[in-house]
């Protein structure tokens, strides 16, 4: 595996275990802000973080989608210039790359579009790290042909997430084989625990984002994706399944006592 290097003290892949936080939506520039330098200070180690400026498949059209992507990259550059983070937040259609890979470290390509060619495309060429969240409805081996199309562009500075499979109507499950699996594609594997514990269209459950951030620590992987907020019942989205910021420490160390270096082969 090639590690992939974001920042200072922030590699994906080479046995250190990096973690991505941050709110699910941007509800404001402050408490954007706010977030960031707060996970920060939880953490106490350089992280990535995240938060969309478009949240474009929410369940209903009324739901809040975010400020859109002007006002949204202000904000993340601004958070970027105040903090010296690394940043990661979605795009959802091919015109889109260009402009946030101006202001982000990594581009998130949602798991619902996972299979958009001429979204992976656009997003490997401009030469920027591209984590692609593998969709629901997507076997673990083959997640590994959205990283193909990426790599075709020249660009090899690919992530997978792991986020839950869909389980029958309004569940999610992790089959843990799926990330060794995921591995074996040699890139960097991330396990996204919050959206994982997703019930879609019906809430989540956040009680089990610790069990099952163990459970993927334990079994090898080089990064953990928390949605985290400081008030999730008044969060914009994502609340239902946003691990709440004072559980952060308590958990981020609990990971890193589980995490093995250097990895060991499948």
């Amino acid at each position: 595996m090639t590690p992939v290097s974001i920042a200072p003290g922030v590699v994906f892949g080479d046995g250190s275990l990096v973690f991505t936080c941050g709110p699910c939506v941007i509800e404001s520039g402050e408490h954007t802000l706010f977030m960031a330098q707060a996970i920060r200070q939880a953490l106490g180690e350089p992280f990535v973080f995240k938060a969309s400026f478009d949240k474009a498949n929410r369940s209903t059209g009324e739901a809040y989608r975010g400020p859109g992507m002007t006002e949204g990259l202000r904000i993340l550059a601004a958070v970027k210039e105040a903090t010296g983070l690394p940043i990661v937040t979605d795009i959802h259609t091919p015109d889109q790359a260009g402009p946030v890979a101006e202001v982000t470290d990594i581009l998130q390509i949602p798991a619902f579009l996972c299979r958009q060619t001429d979204l992976l495309l656009e997003a490997g060429r401009t030469g920027r790290v591209v984590n692609i969240k593998k969709g629901q409805f997507v076997a673990p081996h083959d997640i590994c042909h959205a990283a193909d199309k990426v790599a075709s562009t020249g660009n090899t500075r690919i992530l997978l997430t792991e986020r839950g499979s869909s389980f029958g109507y309004n569940n999610l499950v992790v089959d843990m084989r799926g990330l060794v699996v995921m591995r074996e594609s040699g890139y960097p594997v991330i396990f996204d625990a919050t959206h994982s514990v997703q019930l879609p269209g019906a809430g989540g459950a956040p009680q089990f984002i610790a069990p099952l951030s163990r459970a993927a620590v334990a079994v090898g992987v080089d990064g953990v994706f928390l949605e985290v907020h400081d008030n999730p019942p008044q969060a914009l989205s994502d609340g239902a399944n946003s691990l709440r910021l004072d559980l952060l420490p308590a958990l981020a160390a609990q990971l890193r006592q589980l995490n093995f270096s250097p990895r060991l082969p499948a």
